[in-house]
Order: C-alpha cells, then structure tokens, then sequence
C-alpha cells in the first residue's frame, strides 16, 4: 500500500487528526520495527525531507500531470509564444464535483505562460499539486511522528538521512516469498517433537500450500502480515507449535501475542490438511481463532 496524501482528505471533519494518528502508528512501527505493508510514495518522503520535488519526481504520483507538464517544456517555444494553449500561471481544482481556479503566484491569472516562464511554470504548479495544497495534511502527519520518535527540528534530518529504499524496506518488509525451511528453523515445539507425525504432516502441509495460503497462516499464527527483510530472523521471537489434548474434530488455534500455534494429535494427514485449510481461508484466518 502506498502512502500518499491528497488534498480531498478534507471532505472528512477529522481528516488532519487522522494523519496525526498516521504519524504516531508509522514512527511506532518504525521504533520496534514491526513491518506494515506500507510504502512512501516519494513525493510525500521528499516533502518530509524538506527536498525539492522535481517532475521527475512525479511521474508515479500523477502520471497525467507529470505527461502534461513534459510536453509544456518540450514544446515548439514559437507555439508557446503564440499562445496557442491559452495557459496562465493557474491551477484547476476539482473537489466535490465543482472546479475552481486557484492562482499559482500573485497576479497569474493574467500572466501568460511562454518559452521563457514555462519552467517557472511548471515548478509552481508541482509544488502547489504536490505542497501547498496538502501542507496541512503534511504538517500534522509530521507533528504525529515527532511526538514518538524524534524532535521536530531533527525530522528533516531523520529522513535525509534514509534513502526511500530503506525506508521502504523497514515499514513494508520482504517481497521474498516465504521461505518453509527458514519458518521451520525458527520454530519450536512444546508437546511435540520434531520427528512426531503431526509435525512432519504439518511441514509437508504447509510446503504444498500456495503462497496466499502460506501468508494467511502466518496471520493467524503471529498477525504479521509481511516478514522483515532478514526473513524469520528478524522477528521478535521464535515460533512455537503446541499439542493441545482437544478432539481431533477441533481447528487448530493461536496465541499471536507469543507466536504460539496449537492444535490437538490429528490421526491423520488428511484430516490435519482438512482443519489447515478451513482457517487459511482469508475471511477466517484474518478474523477467527486467535487469542
């Protein structure tokens, strides 16, 4: 999911409380290095930074602005100056169905847009797309980071000092699919032993599940969704399968909080594949079962 901020978010009367809230559970997640399946679209990690944005920067962000402006700046300059596309220094907006036309410096309105001022032209109309219009949405997205990780006279300095790619990395995790002998070097066993049938069944289960069903175990097993890059590694503990004395007609249930899965001494393969699938269906492993 990419994290992107857009000027319509004001439609909601709490909107600015949200990106309050945004900040504080992003820097939290940063802080005990929990993976959120979040990405920073780079025009909004350039503007906590406190960089330019150049239209290069754009083009992901606004493929439509971004093909626009490129064309403004390559056009012939003698069809600019002949004012051939009728633009001044404004901007369109729509928001709720109704347009209005804001002015990109003062007087632009009647400032016609030529070979000389198209540049300007362009930089105005990406920092007010891309700043002015979402300063506030920024500014309180920014105050609800400061408040668990660092000072706000330092929050530039913060993520100069990552590169997006790293940044990425550390809320969003691995695109890696996951690894069964990794997940079974990081688990151990209580009630079981690894050479038990159960455990082998439940191995071999799991190596033959698609990787969908793999994630939704993982779920319901520990609720993280995304890995850290290190793999199983990274995380805060190791895993633990637990044997339960429950009937075999049972499904297996989890302890999130301390990576814990249990289920009974299935009779078989099957009935162990059978009680397996039904909590990696999505609408159940994302919901049901776990303590």
């Amino acid at each position: 999911m990419h994290f992107l901020v857009c000027s319509a978010s004001k439609v909601h009367p709490l909107h600015l409380d949200y990106f309050c809230f945004s900040g504080r559970v992003i820097a939290l997640a940063l802080m005990h290095r929990v993976q959120v399946g979040v990405v920073f679209d780079r025009v909004f990690y350039l503007q906590l930074a406190g960089k330019y944005i150049s239209l290069e920067d754009i083009r992901d962000a606004d493929p439509s602005l971004y093909s626009s402006c490129k064309q403004i700046l390559e056009m012939d300059a003698e069809f600019i100056d002949s004012d051939g596309l009728g633009l001044t220094f404004v901007r369109e907006v729509e928001e709720l169905g109704s347009r209005k036309t804001v002015e990109l410096c003062p007087g632009g309105r009647s400032m016609a847009v030529n070979s000389k001022n198209r540049e300007d032209y362009v930089s105005l109309l990406i920092r007010h797309r891309f700043v002015t219009s979402i300063s506030e949405q920024t500014s309180r997205f920014a105050k609800g980071f400061a408040d668990i990780l660092c000072n706000p006279r330092l929050q530039k300095q913060f993520f100069l000092s990552l590169e997006l790619e790293d940044l990425d990395r550390m809320l969003f995790g691995s695109e890696q699919a996951i690894c069964v002998e990794d997940w079974k070097a990081h688990t151990e066993y209580n009630g079981y032993k690894e050479n038990d049938a159960q455990i082998i069944w439940f191995w071999k289960i799991v190596g033959e599940m698609p990787a969908e069903q793999r994630k939704i175990l993982l779920f319901f097993w520990t609720s993280v969704k995304h890995l850290p890059v290190e793999g199983f590694a990274g995380l805060a503990s190791r895993l633990h399968i637990y044997k339960t004395v429950e009937p075999a007609d049972r499904l297996p249930t989890s302890h999130t909080c301390f990576y814990r899965l249990c289920f009974p001494s299935y009779p078989s393969m099957a009935i162990m594949g059978d009680r397996l699938r039904i909590i990696t269906q999505e609408h159940v492993g994302c919901s049901f079962g776990t303590w």
